[in-house]
């Protein structure tokens, strides 16, 4: 399983991460305003749990490739 998070080029997290993880700049970042509304608890639409999936989705893969070379490397 973790091949495949290896396999991913850096180039293509990073700018996964900036823009659709920061898209739309102005007000406010999707992705910020969603995890906001987890934890004030008001994340209840089916719409907005998709944003925070849609908009997290290359976040995650960049902190999780970032584990996977940090371990890999350790050994």
């Amino acid at each position: 399983m973790i091949n495949w998070i290896q396999k991913l080029p850096w180039w293509l997290l990073i700018v996964g991460s900036l823009t659709l993880g920061l898209a739309p700049f102005q007000p406010m970042p999707h992705l910020v305003e969603k995890i906001s509304m987890l934890f004030q608890g008001s994340l209840h639409r089916p719409i907005d749990i998709f944003d925070l999936f849609l908009h997290g989705a290359f976040p995650v893969l960049f902190i999780l490739k970032i584990i996977v070379v940090t371990l890999r490397r350790s050994k």
